[in-house]
């Protein structure tokens, strides 16, 4: 089978082209092409919706017109359209929905709507064929949580935040200390230049039970020290040291949670193949180093996908469309985009700091 699969629901507008031949469970990234709005946005220290929804509808149909000619197919190749229906920025997944709805109606093809966190959650399948069940950390710039995977619609919510994502947190320290944006690549280039011991930051939840992660407070004390610095005296020195202790202390606490999951994890399902790590923080260096210790340690293979497929992209759209277009799940046309689509729908709501419900 053959998907078109479309990405908008943030700040890069995407198309790719992917192939999955079964029954031999081989998947082909035929196309794939992506277009960053990060300069539009840069100016602003993070993602204006507005902006962001306006750059996919300038763009969208130049991007599907390029991954069809870079795969060498034409809609009538096809067997679906997949497109983020959400969550994301409204705007921008609206413009994804409407465009793949269009080209299923003029070419008489089903119509998938992807979540768009089951995107990231199943790219694991796509780069490594992990067999479920699996423990998935999803970690971005607006999500930050631990799920099992058991199936293809199939999670069960383990942790979450109870307050900021870790991708929020590296974006809001980073425009503090003055390195721009995005803030993870930012944050750990500056941070390899830093003495992390310098400054001593707190790591919030570690050691307390359950799988809730918390960056708030962090990102609260990275401020507080910025504030008792001489005024106008941030150093290059106290940046990258700065950088360096936010970063180990993220890191820390995110390992201290992420292992408690681990645990639960490996009781509950003790088939359980692997860790995956996804979505854009994926790519920050030693996380991925502590992760992958720790699921020696817990005896799971450790995957992290591509740098290329941790940050948004339509690859992962097409193949989570092709997994349940497999099951025989797609949607009518009328199906509406959701700002909001837990995976997890019977998932607690997180308790934070005070009893209030995050």
């Amino acid at each position: 089978m053959m998907m078109l699969g479309i990405e908008t629901s943030c700040d890069e507008t995407a198309a790719a082209v992917v192939r999955d031949d079964a029954p031999a469970g081989a998947a082909r990234v035929l196309s794939e092409v992506v277009l960053s709005q990060l300069d539009e946005h840069r100016p602003y220290g993070g993602v204006v919706p507005e902006i962001a929804a306006r750059a996919h509808l300038d763009h969208v149909d130049r991007l599907v017109a390029a991954a069809m000619h870079q795969a060498g197919v034409g809609f009538k190749d096809l067997d679906a359209v997949a497109a983020t229906g959400g969550p994301g920025l409204i705007g921008g997944v609206i413009v994804g929905v409407m465009t793949a709805k269009a080209i299923c109606a003029v070419h008489g093809l089903p119509f998938v709507a992807v979540n768009h966190l089951e995107g990231h959650a199943l790219t694991a399948r796509l780069s490594d064929d992990v067999a479920f069940p699996y423990l998935l950390l999803l970690v971005s710039g607006g999500h930050c949580q631990t799920l099992a995977v058991e199936g293809v619609g199939r999670y069960r919510r383990l942790g979450t935040t109870i307050d900021d994502a870790a991708g929020e947190a590296f974006d809001k320290v980073a425009k503090m200390l003055g390195l721009g944006y995005p803030g993870g690549p930012a944050v750990q280039a500056a941070a390899e230049r830093g003495d992390a011991t310098r400054f001593p930051l707190p790591r919030p939840l570690k050691g307390r039970p359950g799988c809730d992660f918390s960056f708030s407070g962090l990102k609260t004390a990275v401020r507080q020290t910025v504030e008792k610095l001489p005024p106008g005296a941030l150093t290059e020195r106290d940046t990258n040291d700065l950088a360096a202790a936010f970063q180990t202390a993220l890191v820390d606490a995110t390992l201290d949670r992420v292992a408690r999951a681990v645990a639960l994890f490996r009781h509950t399902y003790p088939n359980g193949t692997a860790l995956v790590v996804a979505g854009g923080v994926a790519a920050n260096a030693p996380l991925r180093k502590g992760l992958s210790s720790l699921a020696e340690r817990a005896e799971l293979q450790f995957v992290a996908p591509p740098l290329r497929w941790c940050t948004d992209n339509a690859a992962m759209i097409a193949w989570a469309g092709l997994e349940r277009l497999r099951l025989g799940q797609f949607e009518s046309l009328d199906f509406k985009p959701r700002p909001r689509w837990p995976l997890d729908p019977d998932a607690p709501k997180a308790v934070g700091a005070g009893g209030v419900k995050a």
